[in-house]
């Protein structure tokens, strides 16, 4: 119970004092009195007792009030001199942190917290992607690598062998582009795996896919230009060109990947195009040679290309696939990849190639946007690359993922053949499983109730209904996670009422 105190006109002062607590004494006084001046049940200008009756009131000894009394009275709450009257200051500090609202003429309290639309859309469109972000890896989550399998060993050798030899003006600011020897052996990486035509001078480290798209948007379009965005398609990239007041455009995708005339019909004068040509997001195809051709006669006419490479070291069956942007003779492609998926999440680092005619105007942008990456990762990085660990990561992966996807596929064949159609695929990091009978929504709300997470392909889709359907991402976790997983959401999908019509 809290020792109450009188003081004058009436008022009392309540302080709640924990003798077993490891908070000492005087700072729970402190708290006290500064609770009660904050929520003015103390108002400015109340005079409090002296140090000594205070003390004798609560049982304690008179230098541990005299503690509190200073530290208050030095935070600009308390006003008086030791041996004098001690009074609440009559401007508190933190009432600029707290100002009062105004209330209207219906009596509620008017606020000005309200985002713009622009605000409010860009929120609604990160709710779309956020759903599982901070969370510890579980069946099935989407975009997760096989962070159990990374040489965390290995990468923390490097990174203490790069501080030691760290001097002072690697501490300070550096260029918005990156760390050359990085961008260096990101260019020679993409020349060789990927067939992208690059000099290190095009290489801009970003921070992660998601900072190059951002960046890529406010160069690139004014408020009010269109964007061809595939659908459905990746949801944080209509984020970021909503952010920068664009219009959506959404094009539909078939066999060939993204339909370039039915783009063109739609949006002939789109500034931008969003593609993931080598493996669609979500729905897995690759873009056929005819239209990338397509796609390049248009941009080379009209507009940019932005080619999303997220996930393209990820194919079992053959070597990767040759870059769009490798075709580009009209430097209208711009091409971003991801360290996120093949190292890990929160190392984010990424990369942007930007034609020559535009490598001042990224600079300045990334300048102004948080002017560059930090140097440590970068330059781990670098030496990570270019001790050839880098690859054997990638084929280790490679190797771990397709083992994964065959206990997914194999242990979805044997308990879900009734309520979904799983095909395995040759390359990747999730799988979609074609709901026969369930709301693809309903279910991922249902499972991740029961511990499991699978994204609802409705969610990816902007113009067009799609036939309900389940991304199940299996490259982050092993494959006795994978079993348990699709034993609960076996168990989910007998108890998820049937959608009560198709779409």
């Amino acid at each position: 119970m809290p020792t109450v105190v009188p003081l004058r006109r009436g008022r009392i002062l309540r302080v709640a004092l924990d003798r077993a607590s490891a908070n000492p004494l005087y700072r729970q006084i402190y708290s006290s009195i500064r609770s009660d001046i904050l929520t003015r049940q103390l108002p400015r200008g109340s005079r409090l007792p002296s140090t000594r009756d205070l003390a004798e009131d609560l049982e304690v000894a008179r230098s541990t009030v005299v503690l509190a009394f200073e530290q208050l009275r030095a935070e600009g709450y308390l006003t008086g001199v030791p041996g004098a009257a001690t009074c609440v200051s009559l401007s508190v500090p933190d009432e600029h942190l707290h100002p009062a609202t105004v209330d209207g003429p219906n009596g509620m309290a008017r606020r000005r917290s309200a985002p713009s639309r622009r605000g409010s859309a860009i929120i609604e469109a990160a709710q779309r992607s956020a759903w599982a972000i901070g969370r510890t890896p579980r069946a099935f989550r989407v975009g997760v690598p096989a962070v159990d399998i990374f040489p965390v060993g290995q990468w923390g050798r490097l990174m203490a062998r790069r501080w030691a030899k760290t001097n002072s003006r690697q501490l300070a600011y550096s260029a918005p582009f990156g760390y050359m020897p990085l961008r260096t052996a990101v260019a020679e990486y993409l020349r060789g795996a990927r067939g992208v035509r690059c000099t290190p001078e095009q290489v801009l480290i970003v921070a992660g896919s998601q900072q190059a798209i951002d960046l890529c948007a406010r160069v690139l379009l004014d408020p009010g230009d269109r964007v061809w965005m595939e659908d459905p398609g990746y949801h944080g990239a209509r984020g970021a060109f909503i952010g920068a007041g664009a219009e959506v455009v959404p094009v539909p995708v078939d066999a060939e990947g993204l339909a370039v005339r039915e783009g063109i019909a739609r949006a002939p004068d789109a500034r931008l195009a969003f593609v993931t040509p080598s493996r669609q997001q979500p729905l897995g195809m690759t873009m056929s040679l005819a239209r990338r051709f397509e796609l390049l006669a248009w941009a080379g006419e009209a507009g940019w290309i932005l080619e999303d490479d997220y996930d393209s070291e990820f194919r079992y069956a053959s070597r990767p696939l040759a870059a769009l942007q490798g075709l580009d003779q009209a430097g209208c492609v711009l091409y971003s990849g991801t360290f996120s998926k093949v190292m890990f999440p929160s190392l984010r680092l990424g990369y942007l190639v930007v034609p020559d005619a535009l490598v001042d105007n990224f600079a300045a942008a990334r300048h102004l946007t948080d002017y560059h990456s930090p140097y440590l990762e970068q330059a781990v990085m670098a030496d990570f690359m270019h001790e050839g660990h880098f690859e054997r990561h990638i084929r280790r992966m490679r190797s771990t993922y397709r083992a994964r996807q065959h206990v997914l596929v194999e242990s979805a064949r044997r308990e879900l053949n009734d309520f979904l159609r799983l095909d395995a695929a040759d390359a990747g990091m999730s799988l979609i499983g074609w709901l026969h009978h369930h709301d693809d929504e309903a279910l991922a709300v249902m499972a991740e109730r029961a511990g499991v997470d699978v994204m609802p392909l409705s969610r990816l889709a902007t113009g067009r209904p799609v036939d309900p359907g389940i991304l199940l991402g299996y490259a982050g976790v092993d494959e006795s996670q994978i079993r348990a997983g699709i034993h609960t959401l076996r168990d989910v999908l007998h108890r998820c009422p049937p959608r009560s019509n198709r779409r």
